[in-house]
């Protein structure tokens, strides 16, 4: 018998640094990656009945429904790549609901990884930040500064990332993560993500190894 895949759920405000550990992990561990704002994407590009019905609460500027948005990552948890391999959800579920949603589908995670950073820090990293507009090229000032003068004299912030906006999406961030931590209290682990990039990836990966080597021995014992 084959060990039941890894289910892995993460989190972290913005600028946690959520996306490139995620990246690695899918690298190392083979894991369907699904997020629930490109699958949203997808689906509407698709055309399918999903993405019919959440481009009308887009379009007048509303939150899509959770039903359609469970319902998007239901049917792709049910794909092949993530039955057999495992998944990776990433920022989903966002709230109470979402997450007893997923509760009623019997769909649960091993565990709930929660990139922990200082709020000063974060909002350092955000407010930092500068777009390249002849490039695309994101730009930090402090972290990865320009390479010469003439970009550094070109480069521009985007509007959602000033200081104002970055502590309003941290608000809303921790009051939805607030409301998740009874649901998954049991599996949720802390990662301190104010290390450097690998160091917080060795963290991840000695917790998610040492989850298959127990469903491996599981399995080696029935």
């Amino acid at each position: 018998a084959l060990a039941d895949p890894l289910k892995v759920m993460i989190s972290g405000a913005p600028a946690s640094g959520k996306g490139t550990q995620c990246e690695l992990i899918k690298t190392k561990y083979q894991l369907a990656h699904i997020s629930a704002g490109d699958l949203l994407r997808a689906e509407i590009a698709a055309g399918s009945e999903n993405g019919k019905r959440a481009k009308e609460f887009m379009e007048k500027g509303q939150l899509v429904p959770d039903e359609i948005v469970v319902n998007m990552v239901k049917e792709r948890l049910r794909q092949p790549d993530a039955q057999e391999n495992g998944w990776l959800l990433d920022g989903y579920p966002r709230s109470y609901s979402q997450a007893m949603a997923l509760e009623t589908l019997e769909i649960r995670p091993d565990t709930f990884i929660l990139l922990d950073v200082p709020d000063e820090l974060l909002v350092e990293r955000v407010v930092g930040r500068r777009l390249d507009p002849v490039t695309g090229k994101i730009y930090h000032l402090k972290y990865s500064p320009p390479e010469n003068e003439e970009i550094a004299s070109r480069l521009t912030q985007r509007f959602d990332d000033t200081e104002e906006k970055v502590k309003l999406r941290l608000e809303t961030y921790y009051q939805n993560i607030e409301s998740l931590l009874s649901t998954y209290e049991n599996i949720i682990v802390k990662v301190q993500g104010d290390a450097t990039v690998d160091a917080v990836f060795a963290k991840i990966d000695e917790l998610l190894g040492s989850i298959l080597e127990k469903k491996n021995e599981m399995v080696s014992s029935t």
